[in-house]
């Protein structure tokens, strides 16, 4: 007689089916909530970054003056009018902007190249050397306004305990960008020393060792191996940098006012005289409008330039 064999059913797991509305209504309330969220940042962003730069766009178009109420429609003559100016005034801008780049990059990495390497006193060092950056541009600028000082400033006093002639550095065209550059300088190189010293912290120390074995100079090593390590970031901080002096304000007004003549006059500068000088709101309204153009192509390269760095 045969042996009845049990089979044991399969038991499968039901597995309910997703709902697709559910799933879509959950969707639509996080899309919801997080819309929420960032309501009021968009509104106060709108207010006031989007309304003004609209509003003073359209102040370009008109000739409009704060001594008087009225305005009259002129549309696109502003810009010409101002167009002379504003090429005049960007060549001293583009000066002052580049060297105020370039020395402080220059000073910046070359102190961070000193506070990297093993000596007594570095923590110290360090903390000094970043005191210019704590320091507010309107007290820097007074600062260095008092020691270029023609009659009663620390150059001309110390020139005169050695026996030489005074110096007029803010009388001079050439002698007051100098100034307003040092003075700029001097404020500026703190943080790239900052970013470099933090870049070459990162530095395998084998590295290092190895091209020393091998018989590199102090000035190889620096060209070949820390040079291309903080290139990236040095980079992106001056250019940083550059941004920012094209439109700084402060450092030239407080010490130099735009002079002698003309010669520091830059377009922030330019622009500040125009609306709160001449009074003249349509016209500075439309060298407002031409520079954020020109910034917004220098921001443009440098978004780029950081999309490859980081390739």
């Amino acid at each position: 007689m045969p042996q009845a064999t049990l089979e044991r059913p399969e038991i499968r797991e039901q597995v309910p089916a997703p709902r697709s509305g559910r799933r879509s209504t959950l969707g639509a309330k996080d899309r919801t909530f997080g819309f929420m969220i960032a309501l009021p940042a968009v509104l106060l962003f709108l207010v006031i970054a989007i309304f003004p730069l609209v509003s003073s766009i359209g102040t370009s178009l008109y000739n409009q003056s704060l001594l008087r109420p009225e305005r009259t429609f002129v549309g696109l003559d502003n810009y010409g009018l101002i167009w002379d100016e504003f090429v005049a005034r960007l060549g001293t801008t583009l000066v002052f902007a580049s060297l105020s780049t370039v020395f402080p990059l220059v000073l910046g990495v070359a102190l961070a190249m000193l506070l990297n390497a093993r000596m007594r006193g570095r923590t110290i060092l360090r903390g000094a050397l970043m005191l210019p950056w704590l320091l507010p541009g309107v007290v820097v600028s007074f600062l260095w306004a008092w020691i270029f000082n023609d009659s009663y400033g620390v150059v001309n006093h110390v020139l005169e305990i050695l026996g030489q002639p005074p110096i007029s550095m803010l009388g001079n065209p050439v002698g007051a960008m100098a100034a307003v550059v040092i003075a700029k300088t001097w404020h500026s190189f703190p943080w790239i020393m900052v970013v470099a010293l933090a870049v070459l912290q990162t530095l395998p120390s084998e590295q290092i060792e190895a091209a020393t074995i091998d018989g590199a100079t102090r000035a190889q090593r620096f060209r070949y191996i820390s040079l291309p390590h903080i290139a990236g970031p040095v980079t992106l901080v001056a250019v940083l940098e550059f941004i920012y002096n094209f439109g700084n304000f402060d450092t030239i007004f407080v010490m130099t006012g735009g002079g002698p003549g003309n010669s520091t006059t830059t377009l922030a500068v330019s622009l500040y005289h125009l609306a709160f000088g001449s009074y003249e709101l349509g016209k500075a309204s439309a060298m407002g409008a031409l520079w954020l153009v020109l910034l917004a192509i220098i921001s443009s390269g440098y978004l780029l330039l950081n999309r490859r760095l980081e390739k």
